[in-house]
C-alpha cells in the first residue's frame, strides 16, 4: 500500500504539518480547525429513525456479509453509510465494534467532516472517488492506529452516488489487495441495485402476487433476492454469470415474443428464465423467474410437469415448479397441491429469514392453501416452438425450484441499462488503452475491454509497416496483404485454445466485411455463417476455431488515426441471436478510435526509440582501447521504454605518457535531443582530451561550450536552453608511471575506488556545478595516489535510482561498494554482478558503468633523467639514450631517437628558460621519449625557407615518430614523441636529400 505522509508532532499539538501532506488531506485538516472540532474526541449526532428496508441498506446486506466472510480471522471493520454520511450498517469482529461504540460510530452516527474531522468516508463523498486515510491522515487522534478505505456506491442508472462502504484495519495490516475487494464489493451493491425493483415496478411485482395467490401461482417473499434454495444455497453464481443472467432477463422483459431463454453457466449447469407478463392499474410490466438444471447428469432433476392457470385479467399464465401430479402431490379434498419439493440436500431445516434474502429474486414459495379450482385449471402447458407438452420432455426437466430475478417495464430498463453500459464501456476504454507505448498491449487492451461486455470474440490486426515504426503506406491498404494478427481474445475460458492466428499475416479476400470496412474506412455489421463459407477463401478471413461453427455476428471497424488506416479491429458475437445494431457501431467506431490513436502514439514512440538507440550507440565507443594503463570493462543499459533513450555515455581515451582517460556524463531527458546532445559532449570531451588539458580545465572548456550555446547567432531564437545545460561529467586521468588519478567532476557522483588491500570506498573529489551552469564557482581537480591493482568504478546516477526516484541513495551506495567488495579478478563478472544487485528488475533510468583495473609501468621500463639548461648537454642526452636503449635491447631505434632527443632537449634549452630539463624514457608497447622545461610557450610546426638556420627540428620529429605532442602542467609544459619498435626489422635509413628537398621554395 502506497506510504503516505506521517503528520508530524505528539497528540497534544493541534496544528497540522503542511510539508509532503496530500492537499485533499491538509484542506481537510484546515476545515476541521476552522469547525473547532476536538482532534482528542468528537459527539457524533446520531439519527435512531431510520429506514432499515432502504434500497441501499437491502441491496447491502449480503454482499457486505460475503465482505466480511472474506475476511474472517482478521480485526476489521466494515461500515455502510448513505449519501449523507450516516451509517446505516456495520459489520466486524466484537473487539473492533466495541472500539466503533468508544467512537461514537454507533448506527446512526453522522461521519461527515462537519461533525467527525478528516475520515475516509467524508473523503468519498467529497472526492467522489475511492479513497485511502492512513494511520495519521485521520484527523481524530483515536482512528490514528487505523488504515481506513473507503468506496463510493453508485446508483447504475443514474450513477450518482449513493452512499460508501468503508473498511478499517490496524495500519500494519493494511493491504492493497484490500482495496480493489471493497471496490468490488461497491461495484456489487450497486448492480444489486439495480435489480431491486423501483416503486412503480414493486406495484407490478405485488400484482404479480396477487395473481398468484388467485390463480394458483406460489406465494412470493418481497424480503428475499438472493439465490437461496428454501433449504439450502444454489451453486455460486460469478459476477459474469449474474451479468448474463440480468441481461438475458432485461431481453426477456423488454421483447415480446418468446417467454423462455436458457443461459449456460459453468460446470454443465443451465439457468432456464421464464417471463410472466403483468399489469397493475395502467402500468404493464413482466417479471423473470429464474430455475436451475444440472445438464451433467451428475444429479437427478426433480421433474415437474408445467401447468397453466388463468390470470385475474382471463389470460392462461403457465405455472411453474408444478410437481409431478403422478407422483402424489395431491392436497385434502382431492385437490391437485402446487408445492415444488425440496432438494435431497436441502434437509428438513427452516427456510432462510427475510433478513437473509435481499428482495429481488424470490424463490415461489407454496401457499399454505391450494389453487382455487375455479381460478386454475391446470394442464400440460406446450412447449414454446413445437406444440410438445413441456411434461413430454424428458432430456430437459424444468427445475423444481425457481427464484424471481427480475421486474419491471418493457424497454425501460434495457435502455437505461444498455446505455449505462455503453458509457462505462467507453469510460473504462479511456482508462485502459495506451497504459504501454507498445502496439500489441494496446491491441490486447482493446480486445480485452470488448469482451465480455460487448463481444465475444475479439480480433485486432495492424499493417505491417506500422508494427515496424514506419509511417503507414499512403491512401487505404490493400486488404488482401501488409496485415498482421496482433491479438485475440475471447475470454479467460477459452485462454488456452487456439492462439486465432495471432502473429501471423492476414489476407482479407474482395466482398469480406473487412475489405469493405478498409476501403470504405467505416465500421460494418455481417452475419458470419460458418457452414456457408465452408471451401470459400472467406472462411480464413474469421477465426472460425475460436467461434465454433454456426451462424455469428461481425462487426469491423478500422483503426485510423491522423489520415491513416493502421489496421482493423473485428468484434464477434457468437450466435444469430444478438445482431449488432447502429448503437454498436457508433460504440466500435469510437473504441476503435481510441485505440487507433494510442497504436499510432506508439507507432511514432517506437521509431524515435530505435533511431534515439541507434544514434545513441553509435555514438558510444564500440569497443574500449586495449591501453596498457589498466583493463577495462563497461555497461550501458538503456531505460525501460517508459523512460526511453537517454544521454549517458561513457568513454576510455588513450593519453601521452601511457595514461589514460576514463570519462562518463548524463545529459538529462531522452530520445533524440539527449542521445544527440550526448554525441555533441563527448565528441568535445575527445577534442579537448587530445590537448592533454587538466581534468578541470577540460570541464571549464565544456561549459563555456554549453553556456555559449544561446549567445551565438540563431544559436536559440525562441530562447531556451541548450539540451545539454544541467548535464553531468566525471573525468579523471590514471597514470601509471606515479600511479596516481586526477579527477574532476561537474555535478556528478563521485567515483569509488577498491584497494588491493582494502575496503571500497568513495573519492573525495570537490563537487561542481552541473555544465551550463559553470559560472557559480570553478571547477577544481584533486589527486589520490591509486596502488596498481586497484578497481575504479565510474557511473551515472541511473544505477542509483529506484522506481520512483532516486530514494535513499547513501543506501545504495552502501549496496554499490558492498558489490565492489565482494567482486573477483574478471571485469566483466564485475559488472554483471553491479547491474544484478542493484538493478534486480532493471534500470529505470539509463545506466553507464564504466570499470578499470589499473596497472603500474614497472621501475625498470622508465628511465629519466635531468640536465641543466645548457646547449652542452645534449650530447650527454644523446649518450644515455643510445645507453639505455641498448640495455632494453631496442638498438634498433637507435638513430632515429637520438635524432628527437637532440631536437628536443635542444628545443627545451633554447625556448625552455631557466631551470633544468628532464628527459625520461618510457618502455610498453611503443616506445615513448619525453622532454620537459619550465615554459609554457607552445611548440609549432612550421615550414621553414630554405635560406633559414633553424625551424626544422619539430618537421624531423614528425617525421621519424608515429605521433608527438605537448601537454601543459601547472608549472611548464612536456613535448613527447611516441616511437613504435620494428619488431626485429632494419631500421629506416634517413635520406637527407628528401628532406632536404621538402624545404625547396618552389619554382
Amino acid at each position: 500500500m502506497e506510504s503516505y505522509p506521517t503528520p508530524a508532532g505528539g497528540h497534544g499539538n493541534r496544528e497540522p504539518p503542511v510539508a509532503g501532506v496530500r492537499p485533499e488531506i491538509l484542506a481537510s485538516w484546515q476545515r476541521s480547525h476552522s469547525l473547532g472540532i476536538d482532534q482528542e474526541g468528537v459527539v457524533l449526532p446520531v439519527e435512531r429513525d431510520l429506514d432499515p428496508d432502504a434500497r441501499l441498506i437491502r441491496a447491502a446486506g449480503p454482499v457486505l456479509d460475503r465482505l466480511r466472510a472474506r475476511f474472517s480471522g482478521l480485526p476489521i471493520t466494515i461500515a455502510l453509510a448513505d449519501a449523507q454520511a450516516r451509517i446505516v450498517d456495520r459489520r466486524g469482529d466484537p473487539a473492533g465494534l466495541d472500539l466503533m461504540d468508544a467512537a461514537s460510530l454507533v448506527q446512526g452516527a453522522n461521519v461527515d467532516e462537519r461533525f467527525m474531522g478528516t475520515s475516509s468516508v467524508s473523503m468519498v463523498l467529497s472526492t467522489r472517488a475511492p479513497f485511502v486515510v492512513v494511520g495519521q491522515e485521520h484527523f481524530l487522534h483515536s482512528l490514528k492506529e487505523l488504515t481506513c478505505m473507503a468506496a463510493p456506491v453508485r446508483d447504475p442508472v443514474s450513477g450518482s452516488v449513493q452512499g460508501a462502504v468503508n473498511l478499517s484495519v490496524p495500519r500494519e495490516l493494511g493491504e492493497p489487495g484490500m482495496a480493489l475487494m471493497l471496490q468490488d464489493a461497491t461495484e456489487r451493491i450497486g448492480d444489486r441495485m439495480l435489480e431491486l425493483s423501483s416503486a412503480r415496478e414493486r406495484e407490478l411485482l405485488r400484482s404479480f402476487g396477487r395473481a398468484g395467490r388467485t390463480g394458483g401461482r406460489g406465494r412470493l417473499d418481497l424480503g428475499s433476492g438472493e439465490l437461496l434454495r428454501p433449504g439450502g444455497p444454489v451453486p455460486e453464481l460469478s459476477a459474469r454469470e449474474r451479468t448474463a443472467l440480468l441481461e438475458r432477463a432485461i431481453e426477456l422483459i423488454s421483447a415480446g415474443g418468446e417467454p423462455y431463454a436458457e443461459v449456460t453457466l459453468a460446470g454443465g449447469r443451465v439457468a432456464l428464465l421464464r417471463r410472466r407478463e403483468l399489469r397493475h392499474g395502467e402500468a404493464g410490466g413482466a417479471a423473470v423467474e429464474v430455475g436451475f438444471a444440472d445438464r451433467r447428469g451428475t444429479a437427478a432433476t426433480p421433474r415437474t410437469v408445467t401447468a397453466t392457470a388463468t390470470a385475474p385479467d382471463g389470460r392462461e399464465v403457465p405455472l411453474l415448479g408444478l410437481p409431478d401430479l403422478a407422483a402424489g402431490g395431491r392436497e385434502r379434498g382431492g385437490r391437485d397441491r402446487i408445492e415444488p419439493p425440496r432438494p435431497e440436500s436441502a434437509g428438513t431445516g427452516p427456510p432462510p429469514s427475510e433478513a437473509e434474502r435481499p428482495p429481488s429474486m424470490a424463490p415461489v414459495a407454496p401457499e399454505s392453501q391450494g389453487p382455487d379450482p375455479a381460478a386454475a385449471r391446470a394442464r400440460p402447458a406446450a412447449e414454446p416452438g413445437n406444440g410438445r407438452p413441456a411434461a413430454d420432455r424428458s432430456s430437459d426437466a424444468e427445475p423444481a425450484d425457481r427464484w424471481l430475478l427480475l421486474v419491471g417495464e418493457p424497454g425501460v430498463g434495457r435502455i437505461a441499462a444498455q446505455a449505462r453500459g455503453r458509457l462505462s464501456l467507453l469510460n473504462e476504454a479511456g482508462g485502459r488503452l495506451g497504459t504501454t507505448l507498445d502496439m500489441r498491449r494496446t491491441a490486447e487492451e482493446l480486445a480485452k475491454i470488448a469482451v465480455p461486455d460487448f463481444a465475444d470474440l475479439v480480433v485486432v490486426d495492424l499493417v505491417e509497416s506500422a508494427l515496424t515504426g514506419a509511417e503507414p503506406p499512403l491512401g487505404r491498404p490493400c486488404p488482401a496483404k501488409a496485415l498482421r494478427r496482433v491479438a485475440a481474445w475471447a475470454g479467460e475460458e477459452h485462454e488456452g485454445a487456439p492462439a486465432g492466428g495471432v502473429g501471423e499475416p492476414v489476407g482479407y479476400p474482395a466482398g469480406t466485411p473487412q475489405a469493405r470496412c478498409l476501403e470504405t474506412e467505416r465500421p460494418v455489421a455481417d452475419s458470419v455463417p460458418t457452414a456457408a463459407l465452408t471451401g470459400l477463401p472467406a472462411r480464413s478471413a474469421h477465426p472460425v476455431e475460436l467461434l465454433g461453427e454456426g451462424v455469428h455476428h461481425y462487426l469491423g471497424a478500422p483503426l485510423c488515426a491522423r489520415g491513416c488506416v493502421l489496421g482493423l479491429a473485428g468484434f464477434y458475437r457468437r450466435g444469430g441471436g444478438r445482431p449488432f445494431e447502429q448503437d454498436d457501431l457508433t460504440l466500435a467506431g469510437e473504441l476503435a478510435a481510441r485505440a487507433a490513436i494510442s497504436v499510432d502514439n506508439a507507432r511514432h514512440y517506437r521509431r524515435e526509440h530505435q533511431a534515439s538507440l541507434t544514434l545513441q550507440r553509435s555514438l558510444l565507443p564500440r569497443a574500449l582501447p586495449r591501453v596498457s594503463a589498466a583493463g577495462l570493462a563497461s555497461r550501458y543499459l538503456p531505460a525501460d521504454a517508459w523512460a526511453g533513450v537517454g544521454g549517458d555515455w561513457f568513454d576510455a581515451i588513450p593519453l601521452s605518457g601511457m595514461r589514460v582517460a576514463l570519462v562518463v556524463g548524463d545529459v538529462p531527458g531522452n530520445g533524440l535531443q539527449a542521445a544527440a546532445t550526448m554525441g555533441r559532449l563527448r565528441t568535445a570531451v575527445q577534442t579537448l582530451a587530445g590537448q592533454d588539458l587538466l581534468p578541470e580545465e577540460v570541464l571549464s572548456h565544456l561549459d563555456d561550450l554549453v553556456s555559449h550555446t544561446l549567445t551565438e547567432p540563431g544559436g536559440s531564437p525562441d530562447g531556451e536552453q541548450d539540451p545539454a545545460t544541467g548535464a553531468t561529467c566525471l573525468y579523471a586521468v590514471y597514470d601509471p608511471v606515479s600511479c596516481r588519478c586526477t579527477a574532476a567532476r561537474a555535478g556528478h557522483p563521485p567515483p569509488a575506488l577498491l584497494p588491493p588491500d582494502g575496503g571500497a570506498h568513495l573519492i573525495d573529489l570537490p563537487a561542481g556545478p552541473p555544465l551550463g551552469l559553470g559560472g557559480i564557482q570553478p571547477y577544481e581537480s584533486a589527486t589520490v595516489a591509486v596502488p596498481a591493482g586497484s578497481l575504479l568504478a565510474l557511473y551515472t546516477d541511473g544505477l542509483l535510482k529506484e522506481e520512483r526516484g532516486y530514494g535513499d541513495t547513501d543506501a545504495r551506495l552502501a549496496r554499490l561498494l558492498a558489490s565492489l567488495d565482494e567482486s573477483g579478478p574478471v571485469l566483466e563478472d564485475v559488472c554483471d554482478g553491479v547491474t544484478r544487485t542493484l538493478l534486480p528488475g532493471g534500470p529505470h533510468d539509463d545506466v553507464a558503468l564504466l570499470l578499470a583495473r589499473v596497472h603500474a609501468l614497472p621501475e625498470d621500463r622508465v628511465a629519466s633523467w635531468e640536465f641543466a639548461s645548457d646547449p652542452s648537454v645534449v650530447a650527454r642526452a644523446r649518450a644515455v639514450t643510445s645507453a639505455q636503449l641498448a640495455a632494453w635491447d631496442m638498438a634498433d631505434l637507435d638513430s632515429s631517437t637520438s635524432l628527437v632527443v637532440s631536437e628536443l632537449v635542444t628545443n627545451a634549452v633554447r625556448y625552455g628558460g631557466q631551470g633544468p630539463v628532464g628527459l625520461r624514457l618510457l618502455r610498453g608497447d611503443s616506445l615513448i621519449c619525453e622532454v620537459s622545461d619550465r615554459s609554457n610557450t607552445s611548440p609549432r610546426l612550421r615550414r621553414a625557407a630554405t635560406t633559414e638556420e633553424g625551424g626544422r627540428g619539430l618537421f624531423l620529429v614528425a617525421q621519424f615518430t608515429t605521433n608527438w605532442g605537448a601537454r601543459y602542467m601547472r608549472q611548464g609544459k612536456t613535448v613527447w614523441a611516441e616511437q613504435v619498435p620494428h619488431g626485429g626489422r632494419p631500421e629506416r635509413e634517413i635520406d637527407e636529400r628528401a628532406l632536404l628537398a621538402m624545404f625547396d621554395d618552389e619554382g
